[in-house]
């Protein structure tokens, strides 16, 4: 059987691909949406690299190459509304004007969260005429092979204006030593990356106070272990 399909059916605490939410501290219950203006990335289809010598890592990954996707944030306005809000901010990098509403519809979202990664994969693909697959991460930490994975899949999506939507759980601590904690699961936005993929920018949904940050690409693999991404 497969076990991102056996998996997606359980409860918002369950393992591998099954969804959940949280709230960030500056999130209250029902508040309306949050809006920033749009993140002042670089547009699609340009790649802004620093200059460090032109020298690759041992993986041969070009460590100047970076990438910023444009979104429009917006937080999620109640508990369960992560799924809907990541997913929304990755359909607006394409063009995609759509409500947090009109995404939870689609995603099946209730108060006990979006089901899986399936889901927004689904929905993505539905919206945007496809090039989204889903990939888990089942092991409880996730391996070398995993973490390159990742990378490839994140930097391809992103080169090509698609940001991932990753669902999360536990608790990581992004580049400025900042926590960011969903013990129940979570679902975030990855916009872009930096260090040739080492290093990960993140939309939060949760956390409007603090909605972008960066984390290593260790630690967002890490944050995805038992669970999937749609990229």
């Amino acid at each position: 059987m497969n076990p991102i399909i056996h998996k997606s059916g359980l409860s918002v605490a369950g393992l591998l691909v099954a969804g959940g939410c949280a709230l960030g501290p500056a999130v209250a219950a029902h508040a309306a949406p949050v809006h920033t203006n749009p993140s002042t990335f670089a547009p699609a289809g340009r790649s802004d690299k620093a200059n460090n010598g032109g020298k690759a890592d041992k993986g041969g990954h070009d460590r100047r190459a970076e990438r910023l996707v444009g979104v429009d944030y917006q937080a999620q306005p109640n508990f369960f509304y992560c799924g809907p809000a990541a997913t929304r901010m990755a359909l607006s990098a394409q063009g995609k004007a759509i409500s947090q509403d009109e995404v939870a519809r689609l995603l099946g979202t209730t108060e006990a969260g979006t089901p899986s990664a399936l889901d927004t994969t689904r929905v993505l693909n539905e919206l945007t005429g496809g090039g989204y697959r889903t990939t888990e991460i089942p092991d409880p930490v996730a391996r070398p092979d995993q973490v390159e994975r990742l990378r490839t899949d994140v930097m391809k999506a992103l080169d090509a204006g698609r940001p991932v939507v990753a669902n999360v759980k536990g608790t990581a601590v992004d580049t400025d030593g900042n926590p960011h904690s969903y013990e129940g699961g979570h679902y975030l936005t990855l916009v872009g990356y930096r260090d040739g993929g080492d290093t990960i920018r993140i939309a939060d949904p949760a956390d409007p106070g603090n909605g972008e940050y960066w984390m290593p690409l260790a630690k967002v693999a890490n944050w995805i272990a038992e669970r999937g991404y749609s990229a």
